[in-house]
């Protein structure tokens, strides 16, 4: 679209809004306060989030973060946070006290926290009607619109707007900056803080300040050349792709879309583009932030490129790079591909890695919302480590950098932003405490998508969806995951056939669904959407049961050192005050739930009972995630048919037939595996012997069956964490993976080698014995 096309859509905007006040204006004052919707849609997106006033949590942990988020946002004092963006500009800091931490007048990352507090403001505004929120925003906004007015003043070019001296840039450019500072990457977060109160609040003057300053950009980086502006990507700066290709989005003017594609960044584009694992050893944030902005150009300019870029980057941090809990990193960066148990260390995970890896993901789904494994890794992620990164004792909800993993690990312990130590009201301002922010005033974002007339039900959390363009309310009441059970009732207009689809994460099995207590016979194939398709009645109620396991997560580099989990749920063993020194060594076997109402346990480790518990709710006392269970044995349960591997007939032979069977307990049932380098062999319990393939076949359909252990690379296997609670697992002969003949249900079907296809018949899960 025309930069013409672009000033006639902003004149539009701004009519709409020519009776708001010049410090800031603002539009509308409820909870459903639509945003401006962007002058261009997206490009190859077949599902589509609701705005955030239309989906209201209900009681729960969920809302429980968001309210201490939200009075943090309420308490917290602008005019120190104006403090950098005033002195620097050469303007009076109107008396206030400069912050600690981050945001000190000398700390390298000043200034980044305010586009979060912008953001933050915004969203709270938007999912609340919380109109302290909105006037703290647009005071903000008519502040930094003075500093930005003031640079002639100041000595700084039009647009100018940091908390840094302009001349940082220069040498940013020059590749002389040693000072620690990083001014693109807050000029992101400055950016986007604007557009989010554009959008969210209607703020005219947010849009003028973000256009002045996005046009500074453009000049300052349209003069270098391209192997100057590679040379200066070395250096950290945010999501500047992302924030400008929305930019692009919003306005409909070309312009920033060339912007946004000099902060392309060859050396990480260029390996993901070919599929290559590069990530070992790059400082993981600076990475994630690029990936988000590839998915954005893709929708932006449908280059599949980019497409590509997002998918592989995801593809292999998940399933090569991620803990257990669904973060990743080890003192803030990649290590080797399936470096996991060498890397239980205070400084894991972390948030902001976290909380860029839910971005993208939502990204993804909106391309391709039938791959059911991109909300099973968000759930994993959103249950395990980020409920549980804010301080529930805190009621301003501060929250942790790392969430450590090393045995005796504890949250909110430790050196300054190196352990779990919990962020502060002004002394603090990590960029964790940043992100933070934003994704407590948006943790409904996500649990429902639509598409046509299609609901899309990904996340189960008590909620209430306002589908107000179809006339629609849906309530959904639920424990989960305390308990498998989930209601939606549907209200309202609700006449006519439309479908609901709801998710069956991959580490269930028996799913089922009813309506108004009566049974559906609908697929519900673990790690797919089931569809209910139907004409519905207002009072319509859906009930959704997703029974839940005790299952086993190895290490990708040590199948002897695994978390355990429960559905969706990490357990944490509970150690009080008494440290630890290694990983305690657990019986699985002795894991038994001990209450219906809450999800507690108790198990057997280093002989003596320990009380298990969900990893989110780790608060107040020492942990560990990871456990060794060397000696222990498991049950590999094939996803397609839910049935478990044996051998047939018991046998103790050679060539014994590996097969498919209901899980009755008996020994051939259980299998030990034995880390053998990167790979496991599988040892059964009863037989003492390996899975093999027949005569080493390196052919799609050979058989899979036991030999003795003679080290043969056809006895090697690689588990491949598909990030949903389940494996892929791979011969290291032939590259195939274990699965079941011609994808069977059968009790008593043949275990052979095939092609990765995709089929469920190719995914297992481990799972305690």
């Amino acid at each position: 679209m025309s930069s013409s096309v672009s000033r006639r859509r902003l004149l539009q905007v701004a009519g709409a809004t020519a009776a708001a006040s010049a410090t800031g204006s603002f539009i509308g004052a409820s909870p459903a306060h639509a945003a401006i919707p962007p002058a261009r849609a997206d490009i190859g997106v077949s599902a589509h989030p609701f705005g955030l006033g239309q989906v209201r949590l209900t009681a729960s942990r969920w809302l429980d973060n968001q309210n201490r988020t939200q009075n943090y946002l309420r308490f917290v004092d602008v005019d120190r946070l104006l403090y950098n963006f005033r002195a620097n500009h050469k303007l009076s800091t109107n008396g206030a006290t400069a912050n600690g931490g981050w945001d000190a007048p000398n700390f390298g990352f000043r200034t980044h926290i305010q586009g979060h507090f912008l953001t933050a403001w915004a969203q709270s505004y938007a999912v609340t009607g919380d109109t302290i929120c909105r006037d703290k925003a647009t005071y903000m906004v008519a502040e930094l619109a003075k500093c930005q007015a003031n640079n002639s003043a100041a000595g700084f070019s039009a647009g100018y707007l940091s908390g840094y001296p302009e001349s940082d840039f220069t040498a940013l450019e020059q590749r002389t900056l040693s000072n620690g500072n990083v001014p693109y990457y807050t000029i992101h977060k400055t950016l986007a803080g604007l557009l989010d109160v554009w959008r969210h609040i209607g703020s005219t003057q947010a849009r003028d300040v973000l256009l002045a300053l996005a046009g500074w950009v453009d000049w300052r980086t349209g003069r270098l050349s391209s192997q100057q502006m590679q040379a200066m990507l070395q250096t950290e700066f945010g999501g500047m792709n992302t924030v400008l290709t929305d930019l692009y989005q919003q306005t409909g003017d070309a312009r920033w879309l060339t912007v946004a594609q000099r902060f392309d960044h060859a050396a990480v584009f260029d390996p993901l583009a070919s599929n290559q694992d590069q990530l070992g050893g790059l400082h993981a944030n600076t990475q994630v932030p690029k990936w988000i902005g590839a998915a954005r150009e893709y929708k932006a300019t449908g280059t599949t490129r980019y497409r590509d870029i997002a998918t592989n980057a995801w593809n292999i941090c998940i399933t090569s790079h991620t803990y257990a809990i669904g973060g990743n990193s080890q003192a803030e960066h990649f290590r080797a591909p399936n470096a996991i148990a060498g890397y239980l260390n205070k400084d894991t995970c972390e948030s902001c890695n976290t909380i860029n890896m839910l971005t993208i993901t939502r990204e993804l789904f909106a391309l391709d919302p039938n791959r059911a494994a991109l909300f099973d890794y968000y759930e994993r992620a959103w249950l395990n480590q980020i409920i549980g990164q804010q301080n529930p004792a805190d009621d301003h909800g501060h929250v942790t950098y790392f969430t450590p993993l090393n045995p005796g690990g504890r949250r909110g312990v430790g050196p300054a932003w190196g352990g779990g130590t919990w962020s502060t009201d002004y002394g603090t301002f990590w960029c964790c405490q940043g992100t933070g922010l934003d994704v407590h005033t948006r943790l409904m974002d996500s649990i429902y998508f639509r598409s046509d007339k299609t609901l899309i039900v990904n996340l189960f959390v008590p909620s209430v969806l306002n589908w107000s363009e179809r006339g629609i309310t849906v309530t959904q009441t639920t424990t989960y995951p305390v308990s498998d059970t989930t209601t939606l009732q549907v209200t309202g207009s609700v006449s006519g056939t439309w479908a609901m689809r709801i998710r069956i994460p991959g580490w269930t099995t028996g799913a089922t669904i009813s309506v108004n207590g009566v049974a559906q016979n609908i697929t519900t194939t673990p790690g797919s959407y089931a569809t209910l398709n139907r004409s519905w009645t207002s009072g319509d109620t859906v009930t959704v049961r997703l029974p839940m396991r005790i299952g086993i997560r190895p290490a990708n580099d040590n199948a002897n050192v695994a978390a355990i989990t429960y559905g969706p749920v990490v357990l944490a063993g509970n150690y009080g005050d008494s440290s630890l020194s290694s990983l305690p060594s657990l019986n699985t076997s002795s894991i038994t739930r001990t209450s219906s109402s809450s999800l507690a346990f108790t198990a057997t480790a280093n002989g003596s009972t320990v009380n298990l518990g969900p990893f989110h709710d780790a608060h107040g006392f020492n942990y560990t995630v990871y456990w060794n269970t060397t000696g222990n044995t498991v049950r590999l349960a094939n996803v397609g048919s839910g049935l478990v591997l044996g051998i047939q007939n018991m046998s103790t032979a050679d060539g014994g037939r590996a097969l498919q069977w209901t899980d009755n307990g008996t020994a051939d049932h259980n299998w030990q595996m034995i880390t053998d380098g990167s790979a496991v062999r599988f040892r059964n319990a009863h037989s003492g012997k390996v899975l093999g393939v027949l005569s080493m076949s390196t052919t799609d359909g050979a058989t899979v069956l036991q030999w003795s252990d003679n080290g043969t690379a056809d006895h090697r296997w690689t588990l491949l964490d598909q990030g949903d609670g389940t494996y892929k697992i791979r011969n290291e002969n032939s590259g195939k993976l274990l699965a079941i003949a011609d994808n069977s249900t059968a009790v008593g079907a043949f275990a052979v080698q095939d092609s990765d296809d995709g089929t469920a018949d190719n995914r297992w899960r481990i799972l305690s014995n």
